[in-house]
């Protein structure tokens, strides 16, 4: 299986590498030429959890560098989510016959790519693995993570299965016959814990010792679940039961709010605590100077739109 990693950031790094060193033929894409410059004499190298593995040669070339003769059964997006939306239609053309896209960002992504590309080219996905750039070619891996993946439409596949397997060579993955309500378990913590400790710049202990903290936590939660069971979601239990015990569809959470704190923050230790890549330039308040929207808007939005809907 011919193989394409577009974003070699702190996830996308990490993959590539033990990819690289599982022997499996990958090429690498960056934003432009520079970037993969600097990477092809850099090469890649990784540390932490799992073991150190360096790649000291490696395949890179700019996105727009890639012509038509480059072909790819699997192509998988590793760009911040505002970046996998640009960039998923140029390299659409690089798929082989029956090749596919992995998008493995959080929140809505690989929808709005499977309804604007076609539902038979796009893969759903989503990453529990923590890994952070410490400069370009060097990342420091987090956790024992692993990526799910799944069918859009649910269900098994054969080709969930092949790509599970080849990818299960380099890291952890699993399959899910049901992705779209993993990606929305996840979106939930991804609106209530994250992107609060992102706003706040606050780990979530900081911030859930204050009463206010709680508060925005408690709500936020109960907004983004009421979205998910409104528009019919199966929710699909992570870490923890992503539905609070005795919790009712379009009530309101009441009582000791300190179980349900416990469980997300077991998920939150389990997946982000040690890790840093989603805490402050991927907020609103970060410093780029382009117009798109920030990863935690674009990720978040969708629970916004789908509430309107």
């Amino acid at each position: 299986m011919q193989m394409l990693i577009v974003g070699i950031g702190a996830l996308g790094g990490t993959i590539a590498a033990r990819a690289l060193r599982a022997g499996l033929p990958v090429r690498l894409a960056a934003r432009n030429t520079e970037s993969a410059e600097v990477l092809r004499r850099s090469g890649l190298r990784v540390s932490g959890i799992g073991g150190e593995v360096r790649a000291d040669v490696i395949d890179i070339a700019a996105v727009e560098d890639y012509g038509k003769g480059d072909q790819f059964d699997l192509i998988l997006l590793a760009t911040k989510a505002q970046d996998t939306l640009e960039v998923a239609p140029r390299v659409l053309r690089l798929l082989a016959p029956g090749g596919v896209m992995l998008a493995i960002q959080n929140g809505g992504v690989a929808r709005v790519l499977a309804d604007g590309l076609g539902e038979d080219r796009i893969l759903g996905g989503f990453s529990n693995l923590g890994a952070t750039m410490v400069e370009p070619g060097v990342y420091e891996q987090k956790n024992a993570g692993h990526l799910v993946i799944g069918e859009l439409a649910g269900g098994v596949s054969e080709r969930i299965d092949r790509v599970a397997r080849t990818l299960g060579r380099a890291i952890e993955v699993k399959a899910s016959s049901n992705i779209t309500g993993a990606i929305w378990s996840k979106l939930l913590i991804n609106c209530s814990v994250t992107t609060l400790g992102a706003l706040c710049s606050q780990t979530m202990r900081q911030y859930m010792e204050t009463e206010a903290g709680k508060k925005v936590f408690r709500r936020t939660y109960e907004e983004a679940l009421s979205v998910a069971l409104a528009i019919g979601t199966q929710l699909e239990r992570l870490a923890v039961d992503p539905i609070p015990p005795g919790w009712r569809f379009h009530q309101r959470l009441c009582g000791d709010v300190r179980p349900r704190v416990r469980s997300a923050g077991t998920y939150e230790r389990h997946n982000y605590r040690p890790c840093t890549p989603n805490r402050t330039w991927s907020s609103p308040a970060d410093t780029r100077t382009d117009e798109r929207p920030c990863c935690s808007n674009l990720v978040n939005g969708a629970t916004v739109f789908d509430g309107q809907l």
